[in-house]
């Protein structure tokens, strides 16, 4: 189907809804690398104003990405749900953007866009967010409420999770537990406790797996560890008896691209299957952990949709929720700034793509988190970052993720630190997840406040790290 509309006195004309999709997104460097980017302000206000008119009933009929040929796109097709739809169904993109910034200044604007969540598709929530300001996204995820559980209790209102992320550049046990101290000593940790291995061999993995385990048992901390393996090597350390909470895998929105990551949607289902009968869960049973990024699946040449034509990476990443949420995952965190300039430029172009990300997961249900982050060769720094974290906050983001110092020595790319979520937590007045805040309470660390204490270390804590280097 051809779409048109003027602006600045000419008339832009766009071929189909992939085409008109990549115009009317923001501008960013990974669009313009695809070929799919409008060539001016102009023809990109021209195909906002096109996208505002086209129903929200063309995106169940026309692809983006031919369901012909991709699992991704007949998964999400299977999945929607006329009933939930119908309260939406008669509007356009632009009505449906109206509608969205009413709804969520309605005392039960949570009950009524949790609802929604198997009625819309990815494109759907992508379309209208391209629509939207910074400031418009915001005032809709911060009225959606996403809970999951598994140890701890993640997104309830009021709190601000974090996935504490020990890594070390050669796996070493005594760094990765020095990191783990470091962070539990600043309240860090109640998303997940999870390792990216420098190396990906299961008797590595293991062995970390090992570690964070005897970490977390040793001071009975209710929450839940992580290795960020290959799915395959995971199930294959599950039947091994390994202590596996949460299995872990990056994913895309594409067929294609999931298939260049080595995976496949029944694979998702077999892990998540096995996971489930381990039920090492107290609180919940959330045993999936996805990673997403924009422009994961440009790089890796898999975001070609109908006749060939390049999908915009924010449309992509949108589709990489509607595969997660089938598998009701306790985490999923966009890596936002790590894939580099190619995709994202610069600070600007980050800050918009998280509070992207932030709004169209939250929609679609899923328990969004962001690794605010960016890498060094990138025009960014800690200002932006800063910046993304103040505005997810308000955005109720599920969770962040935190390494010491901000700099993640074997990964080479910036993220947060566990400082900055104290000072987050206490500027917009957040706990941790009220488990793992119990926790905290219990042995010592944290005041009423949220605030370290400035005492001595508690006896337990003191006694795990010495335990834990020692090993």
């Amino acid at each position: 189907m051809r779409y048109s509309a003027q602006a600045g006195g000419h008339r832009y004309s766009f071929d189909s809804l992939a085409v008109l999709m990549g115009a009317a997104t923001p501008a960013r460097s990974g669009d313009e690398l695809a070929g799919c980017a409008a060539g001016s302000a102009a023809e990109r206000a021209a195909a906002q104003r096109a996208l505002s008119e086209v129903p929200l009933t063309q995106f169940l009929t026309e692809d983006v990405i031919d369901r012909d040929t991709d699992d991704v796109t007949r998964l999400i097709l299977a999945g929607h749900d006329p009933q939930a739809f119908a309260p939406v169904s008669s509007m356009s993109v632009g009505q449906f953007r109206d509608w969205l910034l009413a709804v969520c200044a309605r005392p039960d604007a949570s009950q009524v866009l949790a609802a929604l969540k198997w009625g819309l598709t990815p494109e759907m929530v992508a379309a209208v967010s391209k629509l939207m300001t910074v400031g418009d996204m915001i005032a809709v995820s911060s009225a959606i409420t996403v809970v999951t559980g598994f140890r701890s209790t993640i997104g309830r209102p009021g709190t601000l999770a974090t996935r504490l992320q020990p890594n070390d550049p050669t796996d070493d046990p005594a760094g990765v537990a020095a990191v783990c101290i470091d962070g539990l000593l600043m309240g860090s940790g109640d998303a997940v406790v999870g390792v990216n291995p420098a190396s990906d061999s299961p008797r590595t993995v293991r062995r970390l797996l090992d570690l964070l385990d005897g970490i977390r048992s040793g001071a009975q901390i209710p929450t839940q560890t992580c290795v960020l393996t290959h799915v395959t090597t995971t199930i294959d350390l599950i039947e091994a008896g390994a202590p596996v909470d949460l299995v872990f895998q990056s994913i895309a929105g594409t067929q294609a691209a999931n298939e260049g990551f080595g995976v496949t949607i029944e694979m998702l289902r077999e892990a998540d299957e096995a996971a489930h009968e381990l039920a090492r869960g107290t609180v919940g049973d959330n045993v999936m952990y996805f990673e997403t990024g924009q422009g994961s699946a440009l790089s890796a040449d898999a975001h070609h949709g109908v006749g060939g034509v390049p999908v915009d990476q924010q449309t992509l990443e949108a589709r990489a929720y509607g595969l997660a949420r089938e598998f009701n995952p306790l985490l999923l965190n966009t890596v936002v700034g790590f894939i580099g300039p190619e995709y994202l430029y610069d600070g600007r172009q980050i800050i918009r793509a998280g509070i992207e990300d932030n709004f169209c997961g939250r929609l679609l249900g899923v328990p969004m988190g962001v690794d605010v982050c960016y890498t060094n060769h990138v025009e960014a720094d800690a200002d932006d970052m800063s910046t993304l974290l103040t505005l997810l906050v308000a955005a109720r983001t599920g969770y962040v993720i935190c390494v010491p110092g901000t700099d993640d020595i074997m990964l080479g790319y910036q993220s947060l630190s566990f400082h900055d979520v104290l000072t987050a937590r206490r500027v917009a007045g957040l706990r941790p997840a009220p488990e793992f805040d119990s926790w905290l309470d219990r042995v010592g660390l944290l005041d009423e406040s949220g605030r370290v204490r400035e005492t001595a270390l508690p006896a337990a804590i003191t006694a795990l790290a010495d335990r834990s280097l020692a090993a």
